[in-house]
């Protein structure tokens, strides 16, 4: 026994609050002690509990319990008080008080309690199951506490299969289990384990229903194919085959009896590339039929071949320009499929768009090409470039320079003859001859006269 704060279901505020009440008056070094009994007792889950509080204090007074269980008061005197606790369900702590002297004193038991599951309950098993394959069991759980001391366990009759702890609700465990014929008739169930010796009480055991596997066995369907990976033209050859009793059926076509094998023979083409061919077995066991599913694919190996619908022999594109150049090429193995220009051998992407100048003008070698041969397709590219006006405006430049030279010839022609030009004119034979003139008389001055 001690004086700690209790964890209980209440609110952590109220039990804190009520705790702090309790212990404080007088709690430090009281000279007796409230015991509590039964101390931590452990039980299962739903039952009741008489719960005694006592002390030796002989002044001892108004001793009580504190709980969030359902309580009633049993009986009580001097010195003690008994409770009876009901329909407890989970985990908890109880609280007894009382004063002695005038001082608080304490005591407290925790309670534990327990419960089996509710249901364990194995999966159903498939009603017949093949030999050889994979069988998943499954195991759910619901209930049982305390969960750390709960585990699953799956079994094949008495054999442990697995064992792991309950997680979640429900909880479910799996497990996988590889059939044989010594499973035919074998019983499988699930078993639960709670732990509760460390408790001092025992194993608690609780087993599901069991349920009976049954198994069945033939050999097959087995698919063959004479090549699986035929060249084109070739003579391909498919069987299947299966046990005993057992008939087999590949694709639509039935043997001729139970247990005999069923054949298709066929000349392989491009088009049986990646075909399927499918083969089912029955066999009837107890009025029930039985199938079982196999499969092949059938790869042919052909040439390389390039689709000329989606690859035009004749482009016509402009100049700087975006196109992409739109050829495919198909075989087994898959080709690699190139371009190149005659005389130059300059490679264009294909399948990528690029800018298409007047360089790439010509004619193209488009090959695809494969361990199984070449195909070769002529793909002619015809750039337009775009029109020059050069020449025209050359022209209007020269007739322009000309009329500006002629025009400029002639001024200065004129020009030239305006300055150096002669003027003559016409005399009649009346008009008088000219004289020369002395420079006085050219002057203008008069004679002297004489005094």
């Amino acid at each position: 026994m001690a004086t700690i704060v209790p964890s209980v279901s209440w609110p952590g505020a109220c039990w804190t609050l009520l705790v702090c009440c309790l212990l404080t008056p007088g709690a430090q070094g009281q000279e007796f002690l409230l015991r509590v009994e039964p101390q931590n007792p452990v039980f299962p889950a739903g039952g009741s509990l008489l719960v005694n509080c006592s002390t030796d204090c002989p002044s001892s007074k108004k001793i009580i319990l504190e709980t969030s269980l359902s309580k009633e008061l049993v009986d009580n005197g001097t010195g003690w008080a008994a409770f009876q606790l009901s329909n407890v369900t989970g985990n908890s702590r109880i609280l007894c008080s009382g004063y002695c002297n005038g001082s608080q004193i304490t005591g407290f038991s925790d309670i534990t309690v327990y419960s089996l599951p509710e249901r364990v309950e194995l999966a159903p098993l498939p009603p017949w199951q093949p030999v050889g394959q994979n069988l998943i069991l499954r195991c759910q759980v619901e209930g049982g506490s305390p969960r750390t001391s709960l585990t699953v366990v799956l079994l094949r009759r008495e054999e442990e299969l697995t064992r792991q702890p309950a997680v979640g609700e429900p909880a479910e465990v799996n497990t996988t289990v590889l059939t044989s014929r010594e499973d035919h008739g074998a019983y499988f169930s699930c078993r639960t384990e709670l732990d509760m010796k460390p408790q001092g009480l025992e194993l608690f055991r609780n087993t599901s229903a069991p349920r009976q596997l049954r198994t069945f066995g033939f050999l097959g369907p087995i698919l063959n194919l004479s090549e699986p990976s035929a060249p084109e033209g070739s003579t391909v050859t498919v069987s299947c085959m299966a046990g005993a009793r057992v008939q087999v059926t590949l694709d639509g076509v039935p043997a001729a009896a139970p247990g005999q094998p069923v054949q298709l023979q066929l000349n392989a083409t491009e088009s049986d590339d990646g075909r399927n061919f499918f083969c089912s077995a029955t066999l009837e066991v107890d009025g029930e039929f039985l199938c079982r599913n196999s499969s092949v694919q059938l790869r042919v190996l052909y040439g390389p071949k390039i689709d000329r619908a989606t690859c035009p022999q004749h482009l016509k594109w402009k100049d700087k320009t975006r196109h992409v150049l739109q050829c495919q090429a198909r075989g087994n193995p898959y080709p690699q499929l190139r371009c190149l220009k005659e005389g130059s051998n300059r490679e264009v992407p294909v399948g990528i768009p690029f800018f298409v100048n007047v360089t790439h003008n010509g004619t193209y070698q488009c090959q695809a090409s494969s361990s199984q041969g070449k195909y070769t397709l002529v793909v002619v590219m015809d750039i337009e470039a775009p029109k020059s006006h050069f020449v025209p405006v050359f022209l209007a430049v020269l007739v322009i320079l000309g009329v500006v030279t002629v025009v400029v010839a002639l001024m200065y022609v004129f020009r030239e003859h305006k300055r150096s030009g002669r003027y003559h004119v016409r005399q009649e034979s009346t008009s008088l001859p000219l004289t020369s003139m002395q420079p006085t008389e050219a002057m203008g001055e008069e004679p002297s006269r004489a005094e």
